[in-house]
């Protein structure tokens, strides 16, 4: 490559970053730096206590557990003045009172005790996340009337602040109350990893930080609600949709629940998003989901002069266009919040619909997905697709005992688990006119469709096959645990090396600013079976370079060597062009792979969290003469999907 052209490029990457390093979040203030180095001094000492009481034999294994319920104040001491995350000169008493707690809660443990597992009130608490072995913090509010077992618990979602860091959130949850206060109910406020609505990994926290809550606390799974406000609004609506078999009340107010029309991504003067973005919406935006959300009861609190009400509006209209219902509570002459009295209604109705509980085996189950990331409602499970991102929906009945009718639209494979589906029996099922017997097992009632007819049985066809969990896109594999591989030979091209230098620190960063967590990082010579079996490998660098994709690269569908890249039956100047890519692991199946890739939204939640969506499908080829960007990695040569085997279809 010509220099002049290495120049341009390097020049572009340098002025995008000087023009825009992070959206989201800001750079802090200028504070003193006695406070600074005082503060930063203890985080660390309190740090390596927690890491030695961690490496002590004497600790039992059930107080081991909450060892996060500590190492959540440390962090969060560290981060805000490590990334310059102070707002705000009154953080800094803020900082002093969280390492306070946590000294007082280390001593404790090294005591032989963990009084704030059975305190009422607010509380901070914590967990390790499956997702990269971070500390994630969130905080209950325990009623001091509450059944030692089986109670209800209400989620609250936040609203958006890009300065609401670990530290400030920590602080709130040690002193103030929920906006909700539901009658003998536990309420569970998720960090929901700072500022993304909810999504991607702030999806699974809101899941992981529930699941310890409910472990601790003995919450009874029928009596669980979703609600939140403003990003909460839209966070709840999401989860709501998605997950609805966890709810016994789906409650959102504001928030947002599409991203089209939100963020006005047609407006005049700018650029059209891509295709493979387009489809793309489909994961997260709401309409789409409406169907799932009839299982339940929706209760929605809106202002009647809150901008934000559209998106209940959306819904409501989505809702009732698939035969549901949804309760809509509009506080007149009011903005974005709530008023007393219309809040006073919503709350009421929302008690009575999780304290009624979800039902525990419905007679009818209606469902709509686009992909098999979210493929579970109630005793419904898709199991394969025709084909991903087409509308798939299941309309299934118990029409007497033992007596299935199913109606389905883009689904290759099903599992069914109605009552009684375990016992002994034949079960008989009418599914799109075929009619099928099927045994009773463990398992569920498993079928499947061959030649456009279904038959018993699971979806066993030889060869890879999309499935819950492994069905891309690129962002897929960052919902699970995930590890990044660092090259350590020689690459085959030094412009090549260059970008994935570039991108490999960008990735580790914005991991770090977007969902405040710290990436794995192994060299490509320390992967062993162990470590491809249990976690996700995102894969750094060029066949010559990391010899993991070497070893693997004849079992994916693509060609690349130092001259060319070939991939959907084009080739590419492999000096000038880098591939990214998910696919199932050749050396570990039920785990993904990744080349030269993170999460592929880059714009953070500065404009809006409507835009945090998947920006590319399950391959991508990137022209890097075209420096990255704001909004990617470099000019996008070619995109695509891969069918339901995990092929590349030919282009056209």
């Amino acid at each position: 490559m010509p220099l002049r052209v290495v120049v341009l490029w390097l020049c572009g990457i340098l002025h995008a970053a000087a023009q825009h390093p992070s959206l989201s979040p800001p750079p802090g203030i200028e504070i003193p730096q006695q406070d600074r180095q005082e503060l930063l001094a203890e985080s660390t000492r309190l740090q390596a206590d927690v890491d030695a009481l961690a490496g002590s034999a004497t600790l039992s294994s059930e107080l081991r557990e909450r060892l996060p319920d500590v190492e959540i104040f440390p962090k969060a001491v560290s981060w805000a003045l490590e990334l310059n995350e102070i707002y705000d000169l009154k953080e800094l008493v803020f900082a002093r009172g969280v390492l306070a707690e946590g000294r007082k809660r280390l001593e404790s443990l090294q005591a032989g005790t963990a009084p704030w597992t059975t305190a009422t009130g607010p509380i901070v608490r914590g967990y390790r996340s499956r997702i990269d072995g971070s500390v994630q913090p969130y905080g209950v509010i325990v009623p001091k009337n509450r059944p030692a077992s089986g109670g209800r618990l209400d989620i609250f979602l936040h609203g958006r602040s890009d300065t609401y860091t670990e530290l400030v959130f920590v602080h709130e949850r040690m002193v103030y109350p929920a906006p909700i206060r539901p009658a003998e109910g536990i309420v569970l406020r998720p960090y929901g990893r700072f500022c993304n609505a909810f999504k991607f990994a702030g999806e699974v926290d809101v899941l992981e930080a529930l699941d310890d809550a409910m472990k601790h606390y003995r919450i009874s799974p029928e009596h669980v609600s979703v609600r939140g406000f403003s990003m909460g609004g839209a966070g709840s609506w999401h989860l709501g949709g998605h997950h609805t078999t966890r709810w016994a009340a789906i409650a959102p107010g504001a928030g947002f629940v599409e991203t089209a029309n939100y963020a006005k991504v047609f407006a005049p003067g700018k650029v059209p998003p891509s295709e493979w973005e387009q489809i793309l919406w489909r994961l997260y935006d709401v309409p789409g989901y409406a169907v799932n959300m009839t299982n339940r009861p929706v209760i929605v609190f809106s202002g009647e002069k809150d901008p934000q009400k559209n998106a209940a509006d959306v819904m409501e209209v989505a809702i009732k266009a698939v035969g549901g219902d949804m309760r809509h509570l509009v506080a007149p002459n009011t903005g974005h919040g709530y008023d007393r009295e219309t809040k006073a209604v919503y709350d009421t109705i929302v008690d009575e619909a999780v304290m009624k509980g979800r039902p525990r085996d419905p007679s009818l189950v209606r469902c709509a997905t686009y992909t098999l990331r979210y493929n579970s409602f109630d005793w419904v499970e898709v199991t394969a697709l025709d084909k991903h991102w087409d509308e798939a929906t299941v309309d299934a009945s118990r029409t007497a005992p033992g007596v299935l009718d199913v109606q389905t639209k883009n689904v290759a494979g099903l599992t069914l688990r109605p009552k009684a589906a375990g016992d002994s029996g034949v079960w008989k099922a009418t599914i799109d006119g075929d009619a099928v017997e099927c045994l009773a097992a463990s398992e569920g009632l498993q079928f499947h469709k061959v030649d456009g007819h279904w038959v018993t049985g699971a979806v066993t066809a030889g060869g890879l096959r999309k499935r819950h969990g492994l069905q891309g896109p690129i962002d897929d594999a960052f919902l699970e645990s995930f590890t990044f591989v660092r090259p350590t030979g020689e690459f085959a091209n030094p412009f090549v090396k260059q970008w994935v230098e570039s991108e490999f620190e960008r990735a580790q960063t914005a991991w770090r600013l977007t969902f405040r967590g710290v990436a794995r990082v192994i060299d490509d010579t320390a992967v062993t079976p162990e470590i491809a079996r249990t976690t996700n490998l995102v894969l750094w660098g060029d066949p010559r370079s990391n010899a993991v994709l070497a070893k693997i690269l004849p079992q994916l569908p693509l060609e690349w060597d130092a001259d060319t890249v070939s991939i959907a039956g084009r080739s590419y100047d492999a000096k000038m062009h880098v591939p990214l890519m998910i696919h199932p692991n050749p050396l570990a199946p039920d785990r993904y792979v990744v080349l030269n890739s993170s999460y592929t939204f880059r714009r953070g939640s500065g404009q809006t969290n409507a835009l945090m969506t998947p920006k590319l499908p399950d391959w991508a080829v990137i022209d890097l003469t075209t420096p990255p960007s704001l909004d990617g990695p470099g000019r996008l040569a070619a995109a695509g999907f891969c069918d339901e085997r995990w092929q590349v279809p030919v282009s056209p």
